[in-house]
């Protein structure tokens, strides 16, 4: 007889695939499953191949797998990196590399982008301003620099939406992820006619969007089955962009917590909040979430976060926890241009230097400029203002001291660090079980206590560290230094 009901929850991310393997009744993680991606570019291109993708997939579930009862699996979903352009051919085959979430060279089209319908005018239909990471840039880039590609295109993908059609063979996604293509309306619930001509995109190059990121889209189709070695007919859901998913595995969403910040610190940095609130405010994107009509999930997005600090700590020879604050060095690790604030072709800054500042201070000046970018987005997420409101710090960063004491000192918050480490692949899981008919996928998160941690106390803020950032970055912006 097969075993108690599990689900599979997928986070393939920038770097890599993970696949968690949970227990549908208690949320237990009992098995997870990993396989790196490789991306390729430089000079502000930043690409990944979709086969590899949908390798990882398969090797990170098979990785999950082992030992366990195959029959038990009642469901599926992935959760991907946000943004990226995947276009395919009518076999479904990439007709090039992806054009990935941080690949800056769209800027320009960005910001013909915003002059051709005004800064309102996006806000007004999508909630979010395009800017070089939002699909709709890429699209424009693509037809400017790659015209035969785009004119052979059968299919327009975001990376969840290919992974998912590989698995049940249904073109579909969900109000969260498409959210961020800035061709998607959070107004209307739908793709919006005058922007896909504006974008000279036919929509029947995208795929359907469903209700939410637990409609179950289809069931694993034959060939998907045996790669992955489960039985035929298992449910897959549409599925999610990560931070959507995050979201979720948090318990945030109408069935949990609403206007409670998220700081998630990985490869980039994001805040973000579930709300009952139409965003549409030019500081964040104003995406939908995952778990249905009326929800939304505002978020802040910053290009460099850990990967950034660490190069840092390479730089100066140092381990990444051998650092001290950063006295009166500013350091703004803007190594792959900027998200949030909107500065594509920026670098790295270094003010405020003297005789006695040592490495460790250098360093901790990195961690300092990278935090304080992340933070400044949260007075616009609505409700999340002030600091009564806890925080719920997640990603990578979430587990390295001196990330989580910069943190602190930063925003003067009492911080929650959640116990579970994968909170997208939980929250992907949480999907599949919502498709495997368990209900909203909120709740069931929610039921799991996938968001439950331990509260640290708030510290005094460091108002003096947050204001001299906060001046050398206004003055090198006005001075058109980045």
């Amino acid at each position: 007889m097969p075993s108690s009901p599990v689900v599979i929850g997928v986070d393939s991310s920038t770097q890599s695939t993970k696949a968690a393997v949970v227990d549908a009744a208690s949320g237990r993680v009992l098995a997870l499953g990993r396989a790196a991606h490789t991306v390729n570019g430089s000079d502000g291109a930043r690409e990944s191949d979709p086969g590899q993708w949908w390798r990882a997939l398969t090797e990170a579930v098979g990785e999950a797998l082992r030992g366990l009862d195959p029959r038990a699996v009642t469901g599926i979903a992935v959760a991907g990196q946000q943004h990226g352009l995947v276009v395919v051919d009518g076999a479904g085959v990439p007709l090039r590399p992806a054009v990935l979430w941080n690949d800056t060279r769209s800027a320009p089209q960005a910001a013909a982008l915003t002059r051709e319908l005004g800064a309102q005018g996006w806000l007004d239909r999508t909630g979010s301003v395009p800017v070089a990471s939002m699909t709709a840039a890429k699209w424009r880039w693509l037809r400017e620099q790659e015209p035969r590609t785009a004119d052979a295109a059968a299919a327009v993908r975001l990376p969840h939406d290919f992974l998912t059609e590989r698995l049940s063979g249904a073109a579909a996604t969900d109000p969260g992820d498409a959210s961020g293509t800035c061709w998607y309306s959070t107004a209307t619930g739908a793709y919006d006619p005058f922007l896909l001509e504006l974008l000279e995109l036919d929509a029947g190059l995208l795929p359907a969007v469903v209700p939410g990121g637990a409609t179950a889209v289809g069931t694993l189709t034959g060939s998907a089955a045996k790669e992955l070695g489960l039985p035929e007919g298992v449910p897959v859901a549409a599925g999610t962009g990560d931070n959507m998913a995050a979201a979720v595995g948090l318990g945030l969403g109408r069935a949990g917590l609403l206007d409670h910040p998220v700081v998630s610190l990985g490869t980039s940095g994001t805040v973000f909040a579930a709300t009952r609130t139409r965003p549409a405010t030019a500081a964040l994107a104003g995406f939908a979430a995952a778990d249905g009509p009326g929800t939304y999930l505002p978020l802040g997005c910053t290009l460099n976060c850990t990967l950034a600090v660490d190069k840092v700590a390479a730089l100066l020879g140092l381990d990444r926890e051998d650092a001290a604050p950063g006295g009166e060095a500013v350091l703004l690790p803007y190594l792959d241009g900027e998200r949030t604030p909107d500065l594509p072709r920026a670098s790295g800054l270094l003010t405020g230097l003297r005789h006695a500042t040592t490495p460790q201070q250098l360093l901790g000046a990195a961690y300092e400029g990278a935090a304080f970018t992340v933070l400044r987005a949260l007075d616009a997420l609505p409700g999340a203002a002030g600091t009564e409101v806890p925080l719920r710090l997640v990603g990578g960063g979430a587990r390295g001291r001196t990330w989580v004491e910069t943190v602190r000192r930063l925003s003067g918050r009492a911080v929650v660090v959640p116990r579970a480490t994968e909170l997208v692949a939980l929250g992907a899981a949480a999907l599949a079980a919502g498709a495997a008919g368990g209900g909203d996928p909120v709740a069931v998160a929610t039921a799991w206590g996938a968001g439950d941690g331990e509260t640290l106390p708030p510290v005094e803020r460091d108002h003096a560290t947050w204001a001299r950032i906060a001046a050398a970055l206004d003055t090198y912006v006005s001075l058109g230094a980045l």
